[in-house]
Parts: structure tokens; sequence; C-alpha cells
């Protein structure tokens, strides 16, 4: 093979895996809303890595998966999966850098009224992203969520620098 064909098939090989690591990531996001909203507690933690972080800056910082979970099986999680839920991730910016990747999105959760007989929004938050690869793939390293409030805090969550971050 000549040095120009090998370095097209390598550039090639390069940008195949970067584009099967953006759609990893991609569905590793869009995993979060169903699993959340199955009720199941044990399938949501794993959507990150062991020594993953989960940090609710306005309400609960979570450090591994029994913590995400614990989160899960509680009253906060609990209290509105029993009428009714959806939550809904936004197709996140994802920036690639190697076996790690950072991006951002947004997320709505939309609950059930029974009493009004509609859904309505009850939070938009922002959501600022760290994935790595581990053995099992993908998974989120750390997610840190705020309720767009006004805050600055929320806002920043959503600031990137293009092409750095």
């Amino acid at each position: 093979m000549s040095s120009d064909l090998q370095h097209q098939v390598e550039e090639l090989a390069k940008r195949v895996r970067q584009l099967e690591d953006y759609k990893e990531i991609a569905q590793l996001v869009a995993q979060y809303g169903p699993a959340a909203d199955s009720g199941s507690t044990t399938a949501p933690p794993k959507l990150w890595a062991e020594d993953g972080v989960y940090d609710v800056l306005d309400v609960l910082r979570m450090e591994g998966r029994a913590d995400i979970q614990a989160m899960f099986e509680g009253p906060g999680h609990q209290d509105v999966l029993a009428p009714g839920c959806g939550h809904i991730v936004t197709p996140p910016h994802i920036v690639l850098n190697g076996d790690e990747a950072t991006g951002r999105s947004h997320q709505l959760l939309v609950v059930w009224d029974s009493k009004a007989d509609r859904f309505w929004v009850k939070r938009v938050s922002a959501s600022k992203w760290h994935w790595k690869r581990t053995e099992e793939g993908w998974r989120i390293a750390s997610r840190t969520n705020h309720n767009l409030n006004g805050a600055e805090a929320a806002r920043a969550l959503l600031a990137f620098d293009a092409g750095k971050d």
C-alpha cells in the first residue's frame, strides 16, 4: 500500500471512530430520560462511570453509582414519577478530546397534573456534561445540572468556548 493511500485509510479510520464516539455519547444522553422515567432505580446509575458525579447545584451532589441510585429511589424522584412525568433532554453539543468529551444541553421535566388533566413544565435546567471512555464504553464522568431560574450559575453552565469546551 502506498504511503499516501495508507495515510488516507488512517485518516478515514480516525474520522469513523470520531463519528462512532459522537453517536455513542448522543445515545448515552438519549437514554437518560427513558431510564429516569421507566421506574427502574438501577438503570439510570449505569449511565455513569462507577466514580461518576451527578451535581444538581441547587439541590444535591451525588458521588458514585450508589449515591445516584439512592436519589432515584428517594422521595424527590419517586414523587414526580408516581403521577407521571417525562425527563426530556435536548441533544447535547459534544466536544471530543480523545477518550474524554464535554458538552452542554437543556433538560425539561414535564409532569402530569391529573386534577387539571394536563401536562406542565415543572423545571427547565442547564446541563454541563463530562463523558469518558471506560471498559463499559462511554459513560458520564460528571453531570452538573442547575435550574434555569435566572441564576448566573445556571447560565454559566451553558457557556462554552467554541473549539475548546
